[in-house]
């Protein structure tokens, strides 16, 4: 289901990127839905699961999540070329708003309007994530698969409840997760 590897692909690839990374505010877990609409829903270039596997991926990897997502985006479109083109189109925007705000960054910082702007898009940025997480955990309930089930379940609990750092919960996850790929192996190896 990939695209064409043509100038037109190259700039919607661009367009889009630098878009969605110039007005979404909230890092990587607001850009990853915005990306699924986009590549998903309306250009129909990725689908549903590899969007969610990519963003499992971006997630999981050192680094920004924005331009991790990005990456693999461009990359699964376009290959390396794509790849470069939409990391171009994701950091622009950051740079160049950093830019200008570190050039008039005292009065930023003081302005009352600006601190009560930034309060207002942290409410948005919570009802996005939680958004996200519904879908996702939504989309986990529906393959009905106990084992992946149970890692949500666990994984929230851990965070929510019992404070473990992420990176012990993330570790256990992909621990899990071989363990699952590598017994699913085994009983394809036994059966007949």
């Amino acid at each position: 289901m990939s695209a064409k590897r043509d100038v037109k692909t190259y700039w919607k690839l661009f367009s889009s990127t630098f878009c969605l990374s110039a007005f979404t505010f909230g890092g990587g877990y607001i850009i990853i839905p915005l990306m699924r609409k986009k590549f998903v829903e309306e250009l129909h270039w990725i689908e549903e699961q590899e969007m969610l596997d990519l963003s499992a991926i971006a997630q999981s990897s050192p680094g920004a999540i924005a331009v991790n997502a990005a990456i693999l985006v461009g990359y699964r479109i376009a290959g390396i070329p794509g790849a470069l083109v939409t990391i171009c189109g994701t950091i622009l925007p950051p740079l160049i708003i950093l830019s200008i705000i570190s050039v008039i960054y005292g009065w930023f910082r003081s302005n009352p309007w600006v601190a009560a702007l930034l309060k207002g898009m942290q409410s948005g940025v919570a009802a996005v994530i939680a958004d996200v997480t519904i879908r996702m955990a939504g989309d986990v309930i529906r393959q009905k698969k106990l084992l992946y089930i149970l890692i949500m379940a666990g994984a929230f609990c851990a965070t929510f409840f019992l404070k473990i750092n992420v990176v012990y919960i993330i570790l256990s996850c992909v621990l899990l997760g071989l363990i699952a790929a590598l017994l699913a192996k085994r009983r394809e190896a036994k059966a007949p």
